[in-house]
């Protein structure tokens, strides 16, 4: 089969196309034909091996994908061969064929895509896990939601207003100040013309938001904690202009005893069945016709490096799906 593999951390130069066997299954773990595997911004941070990304070399990069069981160890009894699966944080995606833990792989209703529910695994629960779990987003909330075009954004957007809050976008062209519209939301700042504090003081009688999410990280994490309501959070759940540099506590309560939370995925589907659990529910949302995908683009296994480099220099809007 053919995947891709890093022996050295660095750039998307780095994204080696190889050979090598199928997978047999351990006990606890199954091989799964691969379909689609969604390209994200963990990939890239992980290729780079920063701090807390840093995986032992070599391996496989790609935390998310779909597919189809084809062989199944002896200890899994919920799946059987020919199930068409879908998987997160669960490392080795970019190949043909991925050896993933049983605990981490969820099945698929008939009714959905196998691209489709590629698109919507990390992403998708991701924005669900921040609305319901991270931050319980109420009727009449005001949620700050920066780089709301991209994946994970998007998505946020959709599921605030499916709850009943408010959404106030940042973004940084025309054509994606569009993309946001569409989904429904009414108030969108441009950062690359605009001051983001300024126009959410305005927006909000000078009162601020209730909750940011913030997935960018440097670039926007000043602006974040001063656009919030005294007592209020910042969700920080990304970093894709590079990490936030220590700061210090103290300005927790100057600008209004406020809370800060950095949250990952991976802590909140800790076993099967919070997994299934919320990938049900983005499930529930996308046949309902209440949750819309965007795929923005896909490429071949041998486009890997092509692909994350059109991720990280923002040159895409929507899902990026690799096809094996």
């Amino acid at each position: 089969m053919k995947k891709i593999l890093i022996s050295k951390f660095g750039d998307s130069s780095v994204l080696e196309l190889t050979q090598a066997p199928i997978p047999t299954p351990a006990s606890d773990q199954v091989v799964v034909q691969v379909e689609s595997v969604g390209v994200n911004f963990l990939d890239i941070y992980q290729r780079g091996g920063a701090g807390v990304y840093q995986i032992n070399l070599p391996f496989t990069p790609g935390v998310e994908g779909a597919g189809v069981v084809v062989e199944i160890g002896s200890g899994v009894n919920y799946l059987k061969v020919g199930d068409r699966v879908v998987w997160a944080m669960a490392l080795g995606s970019y190949a043909e064929y991925a050896l993933l833990p049983g605990e981490k792989v969820a099945k698929v209703p008939d009714e959905i895509e196998l691209r489709i529910a590629a698109a919507a695994a990390l992403q998708g629960m991701t924005a669900h896990y921040l609305v319901n779990s991270t931050y319980l987003i109420k009727p009449g909330d005001v949620a700050l939601v920066h780089a709301a075009a991209g994946g994970t954004g998007n998505l946020l957007c959709q599921m605030i207003l499916e709850k009943g809050g408010r959404v106030i976008a940042t973004t940084s062209t025309s054509d994606k100040e569009k993309i946001i519209r569409e989904t429904g939301v009414s108030d969108v700042i441009r950062y690359d013309s605009q001051n983001v504090l300024q126009e959410v003081k305005n927006m909000t009688d000078g009162k601020g938001v209730d909750v940011v999410y913030d997935g960018v990280g440097a670039a926007t994490f000043d602006d974040s904690l001063a656009s919030l309501k005294p007592r209020s959070l910042m969700v920080l759940f990304g970093a894709a202009s590079g990490p936030v540099p220590p700061f210090d506590l103290q300005r927790l309560n100057v600008n209004g005893s406020l809370f800060i939370t950095r949250p990952t995925l991976a802590n909140y589907i800790t076993n099967r069945q919070e997994l299934e659990m919320r990938m049900g529910e983005v499930f529930k949302l996308i046949t309902n016709g209440k949750l819309k995908l965007r795929i923005g683009h896909e490429y071949a296994l041998a486009q890997a490096g092509e692909a994350q480099d059109d991720l990280a220099g923002r040159k895409t809007v929507g899902k990026l799906l690799l096809i094996p």
